[in-house]
C-alpha cells in the first residue's frame, strides 16, 4: 500500500505507524518502534516541502529523548545528550516530553516542545535542538502551578496562525497562558473557566485544562475541554463561555476542531473525574456544527456496550484531507478511524498498549 496518509500511534510501550492510500479506508500497521518507551508526544511536520516525524519518547533506562525521521519512520535519529535540556541554574531536569508542535507555516524550521516540569522549549532546526523560553519558566506564578493526576506539564502549544509573536499554552494545573511578544512576557488567560475544586472557583490561574484546540483559519476562536467544563472563546482567550449544554457530561480529555470548518468541533465525554469511563460503557464522539450551540452523537460503527476505556488528551485528532478524517485511540489499545468527518467509524487496531497520542496527516 502506498503511503498517501500516515498515522502515528504513541503508546505506553512504543510507537506504531499506520499507512493508507488516499481513501483512508484501509490501514496497515508496522511497529513497534521504540519498544518499551512511553510515547506521549508525536508530530507530523510537512512544512517546507518535506515531511519530518517527531517523537518524544521516555525510556526507563536512558530517560527522555526527542527522535526524528525524514523517511517516514524507516530510520530514526536522535540528538546526542538529549535535544531538550534544562539550564543548570533552574535546578530542574527533563522528566517527559508532553507535546511537540510545529510552528506556523511561515516559520518552517520552528518547532515547540512542552515538557514536565511545565516549561516551553523552542527549536529553530526542526526539532534537533531546543532552547527554553525562559520568561515562562521565570513567571512569578510558576511556584503555585500544581500537578494534575498525570503530572505537572505543558500539554498544549498553539502558535497563532497569522502572528508568530502570539502563542497560547496550557498546563495541568495552571491553566492557560499567552504571549503577544514572542515569549518575552506571559499572562494568564482563564477568565470564565471554572475551577470548582478551589474555594474561589474563578481564580486568575490554576485551572486544570485538559486540552485546547484552535482553528487554523479563525485563530482567535479556540475551544477547551476542561476538568469538568467545555468552553469557547472568539476573542483569542480574553473571555471564555461554556458550551457544555447538550453533552452527556462536561468531563473528558480531548477536543478537536475540524480543519475544514471553524464551526465544527468534537469531544469524547467521560462520566466524571471519579468515573473515567464513557457513559453507559458506550464510546461516543460528540460533534457540534454550530461552535457548541448544539451537539450530536456520532456512533455508527462504534461498540454498543462493554467499553470502559478512556481517550486521553492527545489521543483524538483530525487529518488535513478535503473530507475530514477523525481518529481516536483508547487506553485499552484500540484505534478507530472515520474518513467521513465522524459519520461512521471502523476499528483499525486492537490490543495495542495504552494509547497516549494519535497524529494523522495526508502527505503532500
Amino acid at each position: 500500500m502506498t503511503t498517501d496518509a500516515l498515522m502515528m500511534i504513541g503508546t505506553r510501550k512504543g510507537l506504531w505507524l499506520a499507512r493508507s492510500d488516499e481513501t483512508r479506508g484501509q490501514w496497515t500497521l508496522d511497529g513497534p518502534h521504540f519498544l518499551m518507551n512511553e510515547v506521549i508526544a508525536c508530530a507530523i511536520d510537512a512544512r517546507g516541502g518535506s515531511t519530518r516525524l517527531l517523537v518524544g519518547a521516555m525510556s526507563s533506562h536512558f530517560g527522555p529523548q526527542v527522535f526524528r525521521s525524514d523517511d517516514l519512520g524507516t530510520t530514526w535519529e536522535e540528538t546526542p545528550n538529549g535535544a531538550i535540556r534544562f539550564p543548570e541554574d533552574t535546578g530542574a531536569a527533563l522528566a517527559q516530553v508532553w507535546q511537540l508542535a510545529p510552528g506556523p507555516g511561515h516559520e518552517p524550521d520552528v518547532v515547540y516542545a512542552g515538557t514536565e516540569p511545565s516549561a516551553l522549549f523552542r527549536s529553530t532546526d526542526r526539532g534537533e535542538t531546543f532552547e527554553m523560553v525562559r520568561a515562562l519558566w521565570d513567571h512569578p506564578h510558576r511556584t503555585e502551578w500544581g500537578a494534575g493526576f498525570g503530572g505537572q506539564a505543558i500539554h498544549t502549544i498553539l502558535p497563532h496562525t497569522n502572528d508568530a509573536a502570539r502563542i497560547t499554552v496550557a498546563m495541568s494545573t495552571g491553566g492557560i497562558y499567552q504571549t503577544e511578544d514572542s515569549g518575552d512576557s506571559w499572562h494568564p488567560a482563564n477568565v470564565g473557566i471554572k475551577a470548582y475544586f478551589y474555594p474561589d472557583p474563578w481564580p486568575e490561574f490554576g485551572q486544570c485544562v485538559h486540552k485546547v484546540a484552535r482553528h487554523p483559519s479563525l485563530p482567535d476562536r479556540m475551544f477547551i475541554q476542561n476538568h469538568h467544563g467545555v468552553y469557547r472563546t472568539d476573542d483569542g482567550g480574553k473571555q471564555w463561555a461554556s458550551i457544555a449544554d447538550g453533552l452527556p457530561s462536561d468531563f473528558g480529555f480531548p477536543i478537536v476542531v475540524d480543519p475544514n470548518d471553524p464551526d465544527t468541533v468534537y469531544v469524547f465525554p467521560l462520566v466524571a473525574d471519579g468515573e473515567r469511563i464513557p457513559p453507559g460503557g458506550m464510546p461516543r464522539v460528540w460533534r457540534s456544527r454550530d461552535a457548541g450551540a448544539s451537539w450530536e452523537e456520532m456512533s455508527k460503527g462504534l461498540p454498543e456496550d462493554g467499553f470502559y476505556a478512556g481517550v486521553m488528551r492527545d489521543a483524538m485528532t483530525a487529518d488535513n484531507a478535503e473530507t475530514t478524517g477523525l481518529y481516536f485511540g483508547s487506553r485499552d489499545g484500540c484505534v478507530y478511524a472515520s474518513n467521513d468527518a465522524g459519520e461512521s467509524w471502523r476499528q483499525i487496531a486492537q490490543h495495542l498498549p495504552d494509547v497516549k497520542c494519535v497524529r494523522v496527516a495526508v502527505l503532500p
